[in-house]
């Protein structure tokens, strides 16, 4: 495909309506995975289970924020076979392509710009989300569950798309946190995002305090 990718350039102008992701990603499931893989080049599952995997024990248990198809679910388990991983998105289409997988012990629809009301403080030994921080999808204050969700010392691992890290605040709310004792900043990385439309990533690595 060509920079002028219909489907990426759509993705990014939904606004953060919770209604409008649904619907967009719903048309979307069938062909998402050859779409991002094949065409656009999408390596965010790669270096965010790269990163998390480098983090944790091997039988942890994870959380995958915005699993989407479970492209992630597949690169952890890739890793680190006895891994324990939950996945929620906000689009039941998308759960099903992910349940199909078999990688997830157990998947969840859930609104990640909202409390994630049925998961309780401390939960998980690492989480990751690829994919979700960028524009029109979800916001920086969106962090904030996900460190809630963490146990103390362990992992979050985040992409977030380089046209928003400044423009849309993660890059002050990142630094904010650190500020708050919240978090501790281990890595932010300028990484490859969808490498056949040259887009860039900021691959963030927070440990939760």
């Amino acid at each position: 495909m060509s920079a002028e990718n219909p489907l990426l350039k759509q993705s990014v102008t939904l606004g953060g309506d919770p209604d409008a992701i649904r619907d967009f990603y719903k048309n979307w499931s069938d062909s998402y995975d050859s779409d991002l893989l094949l065409d656009i080049g999408y390596v965010a599952p790669q270096i965010t289970a790269e990163a998390l995997c480098r983090r944790v024990s091997d039988t942890a248990t994870i959380l995958d924020a915005g699993c989407g198809t479970g492209l992630v679910g597949i690169e952890l388990i890739k890793r680190k076979q006895n891994l324990s991983v939950d996945g929620i998105d906000l689009t039941p289409e998308m759960l099903e392509v992910s349940r199909r997988k078999e990688v997830y012990r157990k998947l969840s629809e859930a609104d990640m710009s909202a409390r994630l009301e049925d998961i309780d403080d401390d939960s998980y030994d690492g989480v990751v989300s690829a994919g979700v921080f960028t524009n029109g999808h979800v916001g920086p204050d969106g962090i904030d569950e996900l460190i809630r969700i963490t146990r103390p010392g362990a992992p979050v691992v985040l992409t977030v798309r380089d046209s928003a890290w400044e423009t849309d605040g993660f890059k002050a709310k990142v630094g904010q946190l650190e500020t708050d004792g919240r978090t501790k900043t281990v890595e932010i990385t300028h990484s490859p995002y969808h490498t056949k439309e040259d887009i860039f990533c900021q691959l963030v690595v927070l440990e939760v305090v």
